[in-house]
């Protein structure tokens, strides 16, 4: 059993036979590997086809799978539940919905306008771009099962706890006006022969693969300068065991920026291949993908700013913790 799942995590997730065949052409054409320049391009060249395979297989997978659930149909499932049963629904939701924040902010608008519960949207507002399938698996081909099962399952107790303080903290008043007197439509909903939801899962790995790439390229090129021109002790001061704000300052460099896990996934690659802790590199990816700055000044039009700062305090909190347990969790988990 444990040779198969070598194989599985070597062979077709971490696609090693790909960088061994791109290793051999570089070499072929008398490229050094084993050097800096060679060493970056070989990075970059294997790190991008290999996440765009596996993106294009997720997306496929994922977008079949959502095909099922439209807006109107969440919106029906969510609404006949109540309580912390509906947050953890609404955060399973979310892992089956678009891949970053600013995609997943107009269907919190469409729920809230809806009447579901300001709790149960914030569960679904903060797992979507957190941890979705996506992130499982390209998390698996990385760091191992055991990272991406555990990394999956505390985005969602924070997606869960956090719409659940929401929801206690009565903050209703805190929704804009246009959201909350928003009309609600149901549309009925034609039901999707398995040809139509094979083309609309086609449309959107093209789609997404569009979006994303630029993102992909720019974390693969960050990637390969940290994997083969940042020296290693650099890295283990600022990020390893011996800076214990190490979950910190990650996470507080990830709030600004805006990628999604496929422009993430080689940047956390590199870093923890340079010696940074696990906790560190984790919170940095869940920092990028839930409270990027385009995201928030997006969000900013549908909630007054007292809810704002409440759903990125919660966030960052709850990142920082899961940040300092994966660190102290590291030696077992990798």
């Amino acid at each position: 059993m444990q040779d198969i799942w070598s194989f599985i995590q070597d062979q077709i997730l971490g696609m090693k036979w790909l960088s061994a065949g791109i290793g051999s052409i570089l070499q072929s054409i008398g490229l050094d590997i084993e050097s800096r320049v060679g060493g970056s391009i070989h990075f970059f060249i294997y790190d991008i086809i290999k996440i765009m395979i596996l993106l294009g297989i997720l997306i496929f997978v994922i977008s079949y799978i959502q095909s099922h659930f439209p807006p109107e149909r969440t919106k029906k499932i969510l609404g006949n539940f109540h309580g912390i049963f509906a947050n953890i629904l609404a955060a399973l939701l979310g892992t089956v919905t678009p891949f970053c924040s600013c995609s997943s902010i107009p269907l919190f608008m469409g729920f809230t306008s809806a009447g579901l519960p300001l709790g149960v949207t914030f569960s679904f507002l903060i797992s979507s771009p957190m941890v979705d399938l996506g992130s499982l698996v390209l998390l698996m081909s990385i760091f191992g099962w055991k990272v991406a099962v555990v990394y999956v399952v505390l985005g969602l107790v924070i997606a869960v706890i956090g719409g659940t303080l929401i929801e206690k903290l009565h903050l209703e008043n805190q929704v804009e006006d246009f959201i909350k007197n928003a009309k609600n439509i149901d549309i009925p909903q034609e039901e999707l022969t398995i040809k139509d939801r094979c083309i609309y899962a086609w449309e959107q790995v093209v789609s997404t693969a569009k979006k994303v790439f630029p993102y992909v390229l720019v974390g693969v090129g960050i990637g390969a300068l940290i994997h083969n021109w940042i020296p290693e002790d650099i890295i283990v001061q600022t990020l390893g065991s011996g800076n214990p704000l190490g979950v910190i300052i990650a996470t507080l460099c990830g709030v600004p920026m805006y990628a999604d896990i496929f422009g993430c996934i080689p940047i956390a690659e590199a870093l923890l291949a340079k010696g940074a802790q696990l906790g560190v590199v984790l919170s940095f990816m869940m920092a990028v993908t839930t409270l990027s700055l385009p995201s928030m000044i997006l969000l900013k039009k549908a909630v007054k700013p007292k809810l704002l700062g409440i759903f990125i305090t919660i966030c960052i909190v709850g990142i920082i913790i899961v940040g300092y347990a994966f660190n102290a969790f590291q030696y077992i988990l990798i």
